[in-house]
């Protein structure tokens, strides 16, 4: 709370020039209807470009009589935008720094949040505050406003360009700073990490508010630059959409997952690791990257399946017989017909329905053999053989890394494909591997390791009824 009350000092100190006396290049004559209007399309543009309803419009529906009243939702990170920013960048070229600043505001504080996050909202308003701030001082320094006047190209765009660039960096040290605090044991991938990835897109818009600039100052003035905001506001909906329908595949699969660690807490983290180790043996392959997100959803649901299975079954803590344990290996079929219908899933379902199949058609449910195998179950074989070993479970304590890449080598090219055992090696030799902790104060009554190629469940039985299995 210090770094925000920080951060939000700052903020405001950059809106005192407009209430106290200051040097003529930092405050200057503000244009109050400019940086009203500036404000205004700020608030409705980015709520509409993010998809959320504008403030006009949710008046309007409050205003409606009878209508019924929507319960709140909580703001998820593709509701909550709180600008678009090419008019953001566009008030930072036309507008002194603290009007700059001040044009950030209200769309950020008054941006779709539930209750509990306000302090969101007030933070996101300060770092932006902050941001557009500094990207004016500058621009006025290299001077830009005078070049922009005259529009004169491309020495206009040489400082619009160099106050995006600034208002990236402070914007990625300030959201950087707030991350470590917030989650201090996270491995960072330092300032590029977070600058990189989201300097393209701020050049566009950058782009798109030194567009609006010279428009609104030219003989057409304001309405030409809201018409210059269209085509962006589009591409920024529908990013938004797509984002959103992202997060929803993103909440389906959890839900799933969600359901089959309660019925399996044995498994719990078992399914987010596989769909890790996956996607680590795919970025190994050179796997595309829209293939990657679909076999991270097929690892993650690969024990979907067990929804169906008797939950004593899970459970057992002794012996199966050989009627239950054919009921356990059909897990995979239920697994595949409860996402048959879900069609963002797509390739996903096939290495849902064949994860414990073998290169040697030795596996279940449909015995396929080699290159018959979908190269999805191939990959999601060897992270879930991979994680069961080296995760400590009640019944059994975990391998150590390098003894469970030794099973897998020895077991490649009968039960594994050498390809994707291989892969994973690299993975892990290059990035590591955190196996599964066990709970505080350990398990009790762990039993030895006992062979690949059966169902978890039947694993706990603890090694007579399955010694000798391949």
């Amino acid at each position: 709370m210090r770094y925000v009350a920080l951060v939000l000092l700052g903020a405001l100190g950059c809106l005192l020039p407009l209430v106290l006396p200051g040097p003529g290049w930092l405050t200057g004559p503000v244009d109050w209807p400019r940086v009203g209007l500036l404000a205004g399309l700020n608030v409705c543009w980015g709520a509409l470009a993010h998809g959320g309803p504008t403030p006009c419009l949710r008046l309007l529906r409050a205003a409606v009589p009878g209508r019924a009243r929507p319960q709140p939702r909580p703001a998820t990170p593709e509701r909550a935008g709180p600008v678009f920013l090419p008019v953001l960048f566009a008030g930072v070229l036309m507008l002194p720094p603290a009007a700059a600043a001040l044009v950030a505001l209200p769309a950020a504080l008054t941006a779709p949040a539930a209750a509990p996050r306000a302090v969101r909202r007030v933070w996101n308003a300060a770092q932006l505050a902050l941001s557009a701030f500094a990207a004016a001082v500058l621009f006025r320094l290299l001077p830009g406003p005078e070049l922009l006047l005259g529009s004169r190209f491309p020495g206009a765009a040489l400082p619009a360009l160099a106050a995006v660039l600034l208002f990236c960096l402070v914007n990625s040290a300030l959201v950087g700073g707030m991350r470590r605090l917030a989650e201090p044991g996270r491995e960072r991938t330092g300032p590029a990490g977070t600058l990189l990835p989201a300097l393209v897109p701020a050049l566009l818009h950058g782009a798109g508010g030194l567009m609006v600039a010279v428009l609104w100052q030219g003989p057409y003035g304001a309405f030409a630059a809201v018409l210059a905001l269209l085509p962006f506001s589009i591409s920024a909906w529908v990013a938004a959409q797509g984002h959103r329908e992202r997060t929803a595949h993103q909440a389906t699969v959890q839900a799933l997952v969600q359901a089959v660690e309660i019925k399996d807490a044995y498994t719990r983290g078992h399914s987010e690791r596989v769909g890790r180790a996956a996607v680590l043996i795919a970025r190994q392959l050179g796997m595309a990257e829209d293939r990657l997100r679909t076999l991270h959803f097929a690892g993650t649901l690969h024990d979907v399946g067990k929804l169906g299975v008797a939950t004593e079954l899970l459970r057992r803590n002794g012996p199966l017989t050989e009627a239950e344990r054919r009921a356990v290996e059909v897990h995979p079929v239920f697994g595949f017909e409860l996402v048959r219908g879900i069609d963002f899933l797509d390739e996903a379902r096939g290495g849902i329905l064949h994860h414990h199949e073998r290169l040697d058609g030795r596996g279940y449910p449909s015995g396929l053999a080699g290159e018959q195998i979908p190269e999805f179950a191939r990959i999601i074989s060897v992270a879930d053989a991979f994680d069961s070993m080296t995760s400590t479970r009640s019944y059994r304590r975990g391998r150590p890394v390098a003894e469970a890449v030794t099973e897998l080598e020895r077991c490649a090219g009968s039960q594994f494909d050498p390809a994707m055992v291989l892969a994973l090696v690299e993975a892990v030799r290059l990035h590591g591997w955190q196996p599964a902790l066990p709970p505080p104060g350990g398990w009790a009554g762990e039993v030895p390791d006992i062979p690949l190629g059966v169902p978890e469940p039947a694993r706990r039985a603890g090694g007579d009824l399955l010694r000798g299995a391949p």
